[in-house]
């Protein structure tokens, strides 16, 4: 896929890039595995907002995705390549065998016609979903489940690929792409190869309004605010954070603050991410 520049016929489009879609062969999604999203910008069951600058965008269908690839034995061919709003990874529709149809992340190279399958005896080629068990060390897999048998949970994003490093007993030593090593269990299933979409990190928005139509409300810098709306505020002229550093609009440390605390899985990383890859 590549990255398309606007020419600059108005300011917005200046410095503006967008996707190509050259990989996209289906521009409307399969009827019977779309379901409606309701927005709630950012707000919960008591209507309070518990995530912020959430709200408005573009009105999006959700695509049922599978995570879990438990059609094993089953062949499915690849109908189509299609875009998700949803995700930033294409999705690729696949016709099964038995006649069922199903939406799964769609790794790099894949194109129209290709055969997939699931399952202990699928061979190590790209789409093909196996345990970690059967799949040779060294090899580039993403979707990758964190529990056996609740779906893929990890790597799922485009130009997402992690690296199987090692096996010893139960567990696999797996490389993220934050750099980070993981134990997995080898009866986890993940899928062979790397998720496409590779550019886009390299696509510019261009201009403010392309933000609301991705349903991103305006954020307002801590430092253009009151001292009684945020701690970073107040003043004459312009000032710096200050110590003891960075806070939230409710005082609590931020911008870089360690807030890890689920010590019970903190025995299956054997190496933290790297500071430069986050």
């Amino acid at each position: 896929m590549a990255v398309k520049k606007y020419k600059p016929v108005t300011p917005g489009t200046r410095d503006m890039t967008g996707y190509t879609f050259e990989e996209i062969t289906k521009s409307t999604p399969e009827r019977s595995l779309i379901v409606v999203k309701s927005n709630r910008g950012g707000r919960n069951a008591q209507g309070r907002i518990t995530v912020r600058h959430r709200g408005g965008g573009a009105r999006r269908y959700v695509r049922i995705v599978d995570f879990k690839r438990e059609k094993y034995g089953i062949p499915a061919r690849v109908a189509a390549i299609e875009y998700d709003p949803n995700r930033t990874a294409r999705l690729a529709l696949l016709y099964y065998k038995d006649g069922e149809k199903r939406y799964i992340l769609a790794p790099l190279d894949m194109k129209v016609g290709d055969t997939v399958m699931s399952g202990p005896g699928a061979e190590i080629r790209p789409g093909n979903s196996l345990p970690i068990s059967n799949i040779p060390v060294g090899t580039t897999i993403h979707n990758i489940e964190i529990r056996a048998g609740k779906g893929a949970q990890m790597v799922r994003s485009a130009g997402g690929a992690a690296q199987l490093l090692a096996k010893e007993g139960d567990f696999a030593q797996i490389r993220m792409p934050s750099g980070e090593v993981r134990l997995i269990h080898q009866v986890c299933y993940a899928t062979i190869g790397q998720l496409g979409n590779l550019d886009h990190s390299n696509v510019k928005l261009g201009k403010a309004g392309r933000k609301r139509h991705l349903g991103i409300r305006p954020t307002v810098r801590g430092t253009a605010m009151s001292p009684r709306d945020h701690p970073h505020g107040g003043g004459e002229g312009r000032q710096p954070v200050g110590l003891p550093g960075p806070k939230s609009p409710w005082g609590k440390p931020t911008l870089g603050k360690k807030t890890r605390r689920n010590k019970k899985t903190d025995q299956y990383i054997v190496r933290r991410r790297s500071k430069t890859s986050r």
